[in-house]
């Protein structure tokens, strides 16, 4: 990757012709042969930039343009389109080279895949006295994320939001069917609604009830939900990430 901080106008054209006007800014070219124009401000986004496949060309400025200061002309070139990115330098502050390597990857901490594995083994935190019996359990149009077992018909009570003990009970559901969202909204409540009525077709299942577990919940699918008799209970990620799940470790 090459950093060059230069006092530099920039011209972009092809399907769209844009301008911008002599400045100091921060020009990025990458491995992958693009550039990005930065100024010292806008966080991540450039000011303009050339996407690969593209070609990078310094030139020897015009006789006009190098009468008025330009130093170094640069042309990116878009192999496909023809698109174009001219940089004409006026003054280099710093250029420098780094050599990165490859990157891994973005990580993702706190997705739905993560909140589900933590959730399987704290199942706890939907309700008392429940097992798993499965992850990703199946159904005609798709598995619900998790299918939760009483051992026996027995009175639970579960308070919404945060799956703590309630004073008194109901009848305990056999089965709970749980759909994992980060955040849930009534696309959510209605998924889980098709696999409660598939599900509650299975006598050896039935009688199903269903938990949206999530992050957090729109306004709208907390509604939904409570018409529907399905229960929603709010994840906090951390407090599970720190919750031991039982599971043998190393140290």
């Amino acid at each position: 990757m090459r950093l060059v901080i230069a006092r530099c106008s920039v011209d972009y054209t092809g399907r769209l012709n844009a301008h911008l006007p002599l400045a100091t800014r921060l020009l990025v070219h990458k491995g992958d042969g693009s550039l990005l124009v930065h100024s010292d401000g806008g966080s991540y986004k450039p000011l303009n930039w050339m996407s690969p496949p593209c070609r990078l060309v310094s030139e020897e400025p015009e006789a006009d343009a190098a009468s008025v200061g330009v130093i170094e002309q640069w042309r990116v070139t878009h192999t496909k389109s023809g698109d174009a990115l001219v940089v004409k330098i006026y003054e280099v502050l710093h250029d420098s080279s780094h050599e990165l390597g490859v990157d891994p990857g973005l990580q993702k901490d706190g997705v739905e895949a993560d909140l589900q594995r933590l959730l399987a083994e704290q199942v706890g935190v939907i309700g008392h006295d429940l097992a798993l019996v499965r992850r990703e359990f199946p159904t005609a149009i798709g598995p619900v994320d998790l299918l939760l077992r009483h051992p026996e018909r027995t009175t639970i009570a579960v308070v919404p939001e945060t799956g703590d003990a309630a004073e008194g009970s109901q009848p305990a559901d056999r089965h709970v069917a749980v759909e994992v969202k980060r955040r849930a909204g009534i696309d959510a409540v209605e998924q889980l609604t098709r696999y409660l009525e598939l599900l509650n077709r299975d006598p050896h299942l039935r009688p199903v009830r269903g938990v949206l577990a999530a992050q957090g919940f729109a306004p709208q699918a907390r509604t939904l939900a409570a018409d529907r008799g399905i229960d929603c209970v709010v994840l906090d990620y951390e407090a599970m990430k720190g919750t031991e799940s039982g599971l043998p470790t190393l140290f």
